[in-house]
């Protein structure tokens, strides 16, 4: 654990994964102060990560949190948020992200901010919970310094590889901060049973980080 700016503790206890990530040892993850796991679950309306299911059970049994995230394309925001949510199958202590960055799998549209309102909307009102949203430079490009309540709502996970996040005036704060992709960015890059992979800090102490996971949000 670190200190940022004005005495907000930071945590460093986060990873996010995907069917890339080729080798995965869950307990050794653990072991080295890993609390939490985002996975991808799906893609647009057709692709679901081969991995996600096997994982999840995988991380449940070393003991850790469990996230589920959705990348967006341009197909029809209710469509994937209905894949999304048979495939994650959340349960009430898992947090849930619409990842929101270009899409360069063909035919290579990506979401738009008012695509991204309805699949949040979605997925709001069937679990009853605001879901995170993981953006970077894409987000900031959409977004600008425009205001957007509903987008605002949700928990920010910032994708910015630099040596301090500067995230969009639409948040006062991240909750997330992914700080490296396991080669660029911050050290350090890896995690024992894992290797490099996406790490993310969160912005609170572990103690408060579990407590507010569990209870399907990290607002």
């Amino acid at each position: 654990m670190s200190s940022q700016g004005g005495h907000v503790p930071t945590s460093n206890a986060v990873i996010d994964l995907s069917h890339n990530n080729q080798s995965v040892d869950f307990n050794k993850a653990k072991a080295a102060g890993i609390l939490g796991v985002v996975h991808k679950a799906t893609q647009g309306t057709g692709f679901v990560d081969p991995m996600y299911a096997k994982r999840r059970k995988a991380a449940a049994n070393a003991g850790l949190l469990w996230g589920a995230y959705h990348f967006g394309t341009g197909a029809d925001p209710i469509a994937q948020a209905q894949s999304f949510l048979k495939v994650a199958s959340p349960t009430a202590k898992d947090i849930l992200v619409l990842d929101f960055e270009p899409n360069t799998t063909p035919p290579r549209t990506s979401m738009t901010l008012v695509q991204a309102r309805a699949f949040i909307g979605f997925v709001k009102n069937v679990t009853g919970v605001m879901p995170g949203l993981y953006g970077g430079a894409y987000l900031q490009q959409q977004l600008g310094s425009a205001s957007d309540s509903l987008l605002g709502a949700c928990w920010l996970w910032w994708a910015q590889y630099r040596k301090a996040p500067a995230i969009p005036p639409n948040w006062k704060a991240y909750t997330l901060w992914q700080y490296t992709d396991g080669h660029s960015g911050n050290p350090p890059y890896e995690v024992d049973g894992i290797g490099p992979c996406d790490r993310d800090l969160y912005q609170g102490t572990t103690d408060d980080l579990q407590k507010k996971w569990v209870t399907g949000t990290l607002l």
